[in-house]
């Protein structure tokens, strides 16, 4: 009997034991608080379903499905570059774009490099449309050496009793990123900097967690290793995560033990840090993830409101961007990373043949997308010139001509530029800035150094834009026609376009040298090593090639 109550007295006291343990477990347990920051980056105004771009309605919803998980304790913001680059919202100056912001509830925003394009003035309205607050801490107005007055350097939102302080950051490429009369006045500070001397206040402020929201660049490898940009940020003690943009990435990991994201571009991703904290307001843990949404995008739905409210502007706006111009028979591709390309050749041309210029340039950056063999809309060719570039005609040195389309080979940082009216050969293999072999005119002249041509570009590049540099050009005008609308009028006026790859920019191929005999003709010679008779004119800058005499050498592919 005393044996079976010791018995009993044990197991009662092994299970109130169990049973404070286990209490105490779910106390801890249920006083921890999650705190969820989604966020998204260039959006750059791609509100229509296209390609991977699952549109504005299947977007908010998502957003708002996400939200929903823990709607006390969700943060939606987005990292800059929103309302540039497509026709809807170019045509009405990103208003669309803002009342996509207001329904899905985007609380605060990044200052991207694009945000500059249509002057500062848009971002007070942008802001007041939206119901969203501009957040950038390291941009300063030259006039009063003062941090901008259109944006907060920091904002703090509480939600469960945690303070998330978000401290905004722009890229300090937007100096020449975007047109320099709107940026002219400012003057953007090292962001690391920034961010360690914004960090104290707001901390001091009573912020439990520290977000570094930006503009800024990183990539992530295979391998899952993070660089760029925005990677410097987590050695700022005191930030607990950063939101990247800019590079167009998927990035989701661990950067000194703090979660780095970045949400691609257009809307196909949504990113989302998690954040753990305990009863007294202590991070916990952080956990980044990304949502691609265009892998999943037959799981996604149209939210309703965000559809009736597309569908006003696509009707409003139907008379203009879905105007038929003409077509081409010719699939158009551009990757301004990858190399010259037909969209890039054509477009040069036009402007070519728009102001009689001898040679046309234009940033790869500036075409943003191909355009498919088939009809040609007005809205297509917004889509593939969004900016409100104009042509602007000046004269250089051939020594200027050489640099800048050397600054626009292979490009990591700014892509390919694409050219018209010169024939170029580079060896990839060479240093930069040494890469070009040789340089003719369409009519086989040879490019000197010391000459000046007439070279039309875009305002963009013509005032330092991407870092090219045209400082020393003499006649200089600015026609203010828009680049896009020279484009619509070629198509318009062609009514068919069928454009032949001219390869103005090209890698330089293996020579040989080839002497003439009796009977050659260059149609011959070129037949005969497999190449163009206008390559071989070219690399000999041949005047008058039906005359070649035997015995005489000429460089061949």
């Amino acid at each position: 009997m005393f044996r079976n109550k010791n018995v009993r007295n044990l197991i009662t006291t092994s299970l109130l034991t169990l049973l404070i343990i286990f209490s105490a477990t779910f106390l801890i347990y249920s006083a921890e608080k999650e705190i969820v920051v989604l966020s998204f980056n260039d959006f750059h105004g791609s509100l229509a379903s296209s390609g991977k771009n699952v549109g504005a309605a299947k977007f908010v919803d998502a957003l708002k499905t996400e939200r929903a998980k823990n709607p006390e304790g969700t943060i939606i913001v987005s990292a800059g570059d929103s309302y540039q680059g497509s026709a809807m919202s170019n045509l009405l100056y990103g208003e669309p774009v803002s009342a996509m912001f207001k329904e899905a509830g985007v609380e605060l925003s990044a200052v991207g490099n694009h945000e500059f394009d249509w002057g500062i003035e848009k971002i007070g309205k942008w802001a007041e449309d939206g119901n969203l607050t501009f957040v950038c801490a390291n941009v300063y107005d030259k006039r009063t050496d003062e941090p901008v007055d259109w944006a907060e350097p920091y904002v703090i939102i509480e939600r469960e009793g945690v303070k998330v302080g978000f401290i905004g950051l722009a890229t300090p490429e937007t100096a020449y990123k975007t047109s320099k009369e709107n940026v002219e006045n400012y003057e953007f500070r090292d962001p690391v900097e920034s961010l360690s001397e914004w960090v104290p206040e707001v901390q001091s402020k009573g912020a439990d967690i520290i977000v570094a929201l930006t503009h800024l660049g990183s990539n992530q490898d295979k391998d899952g290793n993070i660089t760029g940009e925005a990677t410097d940020l987590s050695r700022v003690d005191g930030v607990d995560a950063v939101i990247s943009a800019h590079t167009h990435a998927l990035v989701s990991g661990m950067v000194n033990g703090k979660p780095l994201v970045q949400a691609r571009n257009n809307g196909r991703a949504i990113a989302k840090i998690v954040f753990i904290v305990d009863d007294d307001n202590r991070l916990v843990s952080a956990e980044p993830s990304v949502d691609t949404l265009y892998e999943r995008e037959d799981t996604l739905k149209d939210d309703p409101n965000m559809l009736a409210i597309f569908q006003k502007y696509e009707t409003d706006l139907e008379p203009i961007l879905g105007r038929v111009l003409g077509e081409t028979t010719e699939e158009l591709d551009h990757d301004r990373w990858a190399g010259p390309s037909l969209l890039g050749e054509w477009s040069c041309q036009v402007m070519q043949d728009k102001v009689g210029a001898q040679i046309g340039m234009t940033n790869g950056g500036g075409l943003r997308t191909p355009i498919p063999a088939g009809k040609i809309t007005a809205g297509k060719l917004y889509e593939v010139m969004p900016f409100d570039n104009t042509l602007y005609v000046l004269k250089i040195s051939g020594a200027d001509v050489k640099a800048n389309i050397e600054h626009g080979i292979m490009n990591e940082d700014i892509g390919w530029i694409q050219i018209s009216g010169v024939k170029v050969t580079y060896d990839k293999d060479a240093e930069p800035g040494s890469r070009i072999t040789n340089m003719v005119l369409a009519d086989g002249t040879p490019v000197e150094m010391d000459k000046y041509y007439t070279v039309v570009t875009n305002d963009f590049m013509a005032t330092g834009g991407d870092n090219y540099d045209f400082s020393r050009a003499i006649e200089t005008e600015d026609t203010f026609l828009p680049v896009r609308d020279a484009l619509m009028e070629a198509v318009e006026k062609a009514g068919t376009i069928s454009p032949v790859r001219q390869n103005w920019l090209a890698e330089a191929k293996e020579l040989k040298t080839y002497v003439v005999i009796s009977g050659d003709s260059i149609w011959k010679i070129a037949r005969k090593f497999g190449t163009t008779m206008e390559q071989i004119i070219e690399l000999n800058e041949l005047v008058n090639p039906r005359f070649i005499l035997p015995g005489q050498e000429l460089i061949v592919p």
